[in-house]
């Protein structure tokens, strides 16, 4: 068999690369060197940036590309050639020049709906007529895709000024996006905290947000590199801490309020949200029964000086919602899509207060 590039280039044309969905051929990662010697064939894969978190699976996928698309035969000699170009991104705190508000949603723990109230929290703002950017930083439990019903969606990247720019997804008025959209569903997500950070600098400075009021981060729960990640590069006008009545989750609640206000992490906290607040059946709404306790972020916000932002009441919409990719919080004549309507005027109220650098309003009362 004799080889020739463009054999070559047909085989690496079926690689894709997951930050653009283009394959490298189109892209331009493949520099325009292949060298043969009989079976043997060199080349270099171009990368925008050392830290390219794919780097690693583009190579393999390259490799594995030649030997099935070319022949079995064929030998890489020594590793595939790594090039990369290292463009101009923003320096750490002015990664998102165009946002006026960037708001992280936190949770000491798992488990206690900080994602759905992230993502209910976006539409309500939304609907408010402010402009909203929601980055799922959640980068090994990423639910932002099925919350939206967009797991389908692969972003594209466009040259902006200069830059390649991932294109955020957008519905229901907001930009959207996850490493969701470029990793396998089925796949566990296997990167140290370096590769994450990295893939997470990525999505906030290496995507078109454009202009926004409202830029929500939903973290990860606890606390990891993640968080530091978004608090070194990050200008944070606040935090939104998400418990449930639970006394378990409220203290870790209790530490994750503790993480923001070190010294040498100094968020303001905008307000506790109290989730799962009670159970509320659709056929007796007047109904409510605290199966988590009752009323214990109200305490732990009385307790820590921050204010409640809003009690939400377990109803089954906001899972069916979650499920079906139409945040309950669309729909302000229900019960719990009032709650998320009434959050947002909460968080909107303690913004400009932050903002005033006046002191927050301490918010208990809710709607009956």
């Amino acid at each position: 068999m004799t080889l020739y590039p463009k054999l070559i280039l047909d085989a690496l044309a079926t690689v894709r690369y997951p930050g653009t969905g283009k394959n490298i051929v189109e892209a331009g990662m493949v520099e325009d060197n292949i060298r043969i010697d009989g079976m043997k064939v060199s080349f270099s894969l171009i990368f925008q940036k050392q830290t390219d978190p794919f780097i690693r699976s583009v190579v393999k996928a390259a490799e594995t590309a030649i030997l099935t698309y070319v022949s079995k035969e064929v030998e890489i000699v020594g590793n595939i050639s790594i090039k990369t170009i290292q463009q101009a991104r923003p320096e750490a705190g002015n990664m998102l020049p165009g946002v006026q508000n960037i708001i992280a949603i936190s949770s000491g723990k798992g488990g206690v709906g900080k994602s759905t109230v992230a993502a209910n929290l976006a539409v309500a703002l939304a609907k408010q007529g402010y402009r909203v950017g929601l980055l799922d930083a959640d980068i090994f439990g990423p639910s932002v895709p099925k919350m939206f019903q967009v797991e389908d969606a692969r972003p594209y990247a466009e040259t902006i000024d200069g830059r390649d720019l991932i294109i955020p997804i957008e519905k229901y008025g907001l930009k959207l996006l996850s490493i969701g959209f470029f990793v396998d569903p089925d796949q566990a997500t296997l990167w140290r905290g370096g590769m994450a950070s990295n893939a997470l600098k990525q999505l906030i400075a290496d995507a078109a947000w454009g202009e926004l009021d409202y830029f929500l981060i939903d973290l990860p729960p606890g606390t990891s590199d993640i968080h530091l990640t978004i608090v070194q590069n990050l200008a944070l006008t606040g935090a939104v801490v998400v418990s449930t009545p639970q006394q378990v989750a409220l203290a870790d609640a209790r530490k994750g309020i503790n993480m923001f206000t070190l010294d040498k992490v100094n968020v303001p906290i905008l307000g506790l949200v109290e989730n799962m607040a009670w159970f509320t059946p659709a056929e007796l709404p007047q109904n409510r029964y605290y199966l988590f306790g009752r009323e214990g972020a109200k305490r732990l916000a009385e307790e820590m000086n921050v204010p409640l932002l809003g009690q939400i009441p377990i109803v089954q919409s906001i899972c069916e919602g979650g499920d079906s990719g139409m945040p309950v919080a669309l729909d302000e004549n229900t019960v719990t899509g009032q709650a998320f309507a009434e959050l947002a005027t909460a968080v909107v109220r303690q913004t400009e207060l932050r903002n005033a650098n006046q002191p927050p309003t301490h918010i208990v009362e809710v709607s009956k």
